[in-house]
């Protein structure tokens, strides 16, 4: 047992590599990724600060179709409006020269602007000329028929009004005093007076006119083929056949109806005299007005 020689003792030992998991290597990729993230923030921030007129520009300026010549062009009028600060960085305004195109194309616009902005006014003008005169035309009807002796006695059977269509002139029936005869459309003679006086006023004014018939609920007797319709329809004709023959022209009447018991002035009591009435309506229209009106 003694002779055998001794068992070599090997030691292995573990070489270790600097490096890998633990290296610098991460650190060169992760500069380059914050890198870019500056980069495209940065250009989101200069797209944000610009304006559309300015992204056209730039969006003409790298287009292919555009010529070289204009693009290096193009490109030195866009890059002169970046400022930059001493130390090299961008400074924080970004300008560019307007196309021409957009400049004219907003002067267009504000032209156009005024253009719509003077109509408003004109058109605002016009309806306020119209509604004075309105209002002086019912004032001065009212007066003139106070102040005629054969007129004063019917003024209260005129109910005058401006209302948002117009000039509204109604001739009003009362107990014992009709503009027109019995089922008839025969007006009296002081009712024809009356309506040839307003002619008068109404043909002042340049405005349509509208005349509608009414007349009380009762209906006409059993066995008679006429009714209320037709007697309404029949005295707005006559009216307005009488401010005809006082120079009122034909091209004015804008439309003739007959409204029977359909619309009574007094709806809680459709029977009774008062809704028996010609209605005589200058329809608003704001038109130029004659000068000396």
């Amino acid at each position: 047992m003694s002779d055998e020689q001794p068992r070599p003792i090997i030691i292995k030992r573990i070489k270790k590599v600097s490096g890998g998991a633990h290296g610098g290597a991460w650190k060169v990729a992760y500069a380059d990724f914050v890198t870019a993230m500056m980069a495209f923030f940065l250009m989101l921030w200069l797209l944000n600060s610009t304006s559309k007129e300015q992204k056209e520009g730039l969006s003409e300026y790298f287009s292919p179709t555009v010529a070289s010549t204009e693009s290096s062009s193009g490109a030195g009028d866009i890059l002169s409006g970046i400022s930059i600060n001493e130390d090299g960085t961008q400074a924080s305004a970004v300008t560019t020269p307007m196309p021409e195109e957009v400049v004219i194309q907003k002067e267009e616009v504000e032209v156009d602007g005024a253009a719509a902005a003077e109509e408003v006014s004109f058109e605002t003008a016009m309806a306020n000329r119209e509604q004075e005169a309105f209002e002086d035309m019912a004032s001065e009807l009212s007066i003139s028929i106070q102040e005629s002796a054969e007129l004063s006695q019917m003024s209260d059977q005129v109910l005058i009004d401006v209302t948002e269509d117009g000039m509204r002139i109604q001739l009003v029936d009362q107990d014992n005093r009709s503009m027109f005869r019995n089922e008839t459309s025969d007006l009296y003679e002081y009712a024809e007076r009356m309506i040839r006086h307003i002619a008068g006023n109404v043909g002042k004014m340049p405005n349509r006119i509208a005349i509608a018939g009414h007349t009380d609920s009762t209906p006409f007797r059993a066995g008679v083929n006429y009714s209320n319709w037709e007697l309404s329809a029949d005295r707005a004709n006559t009216a307005r056949r009488v401010l005809s023959s006082e120079g009122v022209s034909a091209d004015r009447f804008a439309e003739i109806t007959g409204k029977a018991a359909t619309e009574p002035l007094l709806p809680g009591r459709p029977d009774r005299p008062e809704n028996r009435r010609i209605t005589i309506l200058v329809i608003r229209e704001a038109p130029t007005l004659p000068t000396n009106f």
